[in-house]
């Protein structure tokens, strides 16, 4: 049987989940700092959620990557239509900033010269052995 679990979150704020009948969570809440808060938003889902209709959204086409030396323009964004919700609206994007451009890269010093070898001292003769 599916159910909300309401619990306390690391930081002490009041967060719930929600359950599917085979014991898999379905999504979780943000923080409340009230437990009482936290109650009313299930209350909200529980009355809303049957009537909530379903609209599939499709991804936004990717930008081709700004260059270095020009400013980045920060992005638009995209008109949604108006639709009922009961969760709280997340902030707007901050619009990134300009990319700075790459340092000059510096030259490589140029390659030592590997030492020669000195010529090795020619063998001495060996001394035959006293007996």
């Amino acid at each position: 049987m599916s159910k909300f679990e309401i619990y306390k979150d690391k930081k002490g704020e009041t967060r719930f989940r929600y359950r599917a009948g085979n014991g898999e969570i379905v999504f979780s809440s943000e923080g409340y700092k009230q437990k009482a808060s936290a109650t009313k938003a299930i209350a909200s889902i529980k009355k809303d959620a049957a009537g909530a209709a379903v609209e599939e959204i499709a991804p936004a086409a990717k930008k081709p990557a700004a260059k270095a030396k020009s400013a980045a323009k920060p992005a638009k964004a995209a008109a949604k239509p108006a639709a009922k919700t009961t969760a709280k609206p997340k902030a707007a994007a901050k619009p990134k900033a300009a990319a700075k451009p790459k340092a000059a890269a510096k030259p490589k010093a140029a390659a030592k010269p590997k030492a020669t070898a000195k010529p090795k001292a020619a063998a001495k003769p060996k001394t035959a052995a006293k007996k």
